[in-house]
């Protein structure tokens, strides 16, 4: 029997990705440039004229990932990062009014963790953090089988932490190789296949960073496995040995010793956690706590 189908949405602050999900898979998928720089309006607009195709009579829900603080249970988004007009979005009144179909929304990062704990490699564990590195930098946490979102939805923003002259993020994201070397990371990317020296340097360096950073998510919340998303994981291979110099400094052997970090081997993770997002909420309405376990 198969079960709902449901639309799962990821918003980023340069593209969106939207896809039908159906039994842990992906059956449709549409991509497209987010309008940043527009008005709250014409975002909205474009929006929905993406997802008025995919919204069949058949699906179920529609969730949705944003990279911003999120008012889970009134659906508005507040201060969406690299989108300036999206302030204060009523986003889930929007949708649902436009679609008559019920609409959920997280954070961008809660919605990559939850992907990889229902269908990637956190089956697993209990507790594991997504990190998603991008634009920026975000972590969605899954404490024993479930979702801690915090506040609206703003647990887990470790990039926000002072550290050297700056924030984590600037260090720990896509922001790290504009501002310290002027280029930008797919740049550094093509030069470190090729194996040229300085490009593999600038990756060692993030590395360096990033396991400073996991210092932090370790301290805090001791997971047991860590998961790396967004577009820079793509040089994981690059930046692994930087990142395990920065780990093997952790004072706790007996912690990292049983840590798994590891790069995502879903692409579509954030976008199956949303549409995953709408049966977790669906499913709490009968159960006193939603359980991401398959």
């Amino acid at each position: 029997m198969t079960s709902s189908k449901y639309l799962g949405v990821d918003i980023g602050g340069t593209k969106v990705q939207v896809g039908v999900v159906q039994d842990g898979e992906l059956h449709q998928e549409v991509r497209f440039e987010t309008s940043a720089s527009a008005s709250k309006e014409q975002i909205l607009a474009e929006l929905v004229q993406h997802l008025a195709p995919l919204v069949t009579s058949d699906v179920a829900g529609i969730g949705i990932g944003v990279p911003g603080l999120v008012d889970e249970e009134n659906g508005i988004v507040h201060n969406v990062q690299n989108i300036p007009s999206w302030r204060e979005v009523h986003l889930k009144q929007h949708l649902a009014g436009h679609f008559s179909t019920p609409v959920y929304l997280t954070n961008d990062a809660n919605a990559f963790a939850i992907g990889e704990k229902m269908y990637g490699q956190g089956k697993p564990y209990a507790n594991l953090v997504g990190l998603a590195l991008g634009t920026g930098l975000g972590a969605g946490i899954i404490i024993n089988h479930q979702l801690y979102s915090g506040t609206l939805s703003s647990a887990g923003e470790f990039g926000m932490i002072p550290y050297l002259d700056k924030t984590i993020e600037d260090y720990c994201s896509g922001k790290f190789f504009g501002q310290r070397t002027g280029r930008v990371g797919a740049e550094w990317h093509a030069l470190a296949q090729q194996g040229d020296a300085e490009a593999l340097a600038v990756y060692a360096e993030f590395g360096r960073h990033l396991g400073q950073a996991l210092h932090i998510i370790l301290y805090a919340l001791a997971p047991e496995a860590i998961f790396l998303g967004g577009s820079v994981s793509g040089g994981y291979d690059f930046f692994r040995s930087g990142l395990y110099e920065s780990l093997g400094a952790f004072p706790f052997r007996q912690v990292t010793d049983r840590l798994v970090v590891a790069p995502s081997l879903i692409g579509n993770a954030a976008v199956l956690g949303a549409a995953a997002l709408c049966h977790m909420k669906q499913a709490s309405s009968s159960h006193s706590q939603p359980v991401l376990a398959l």
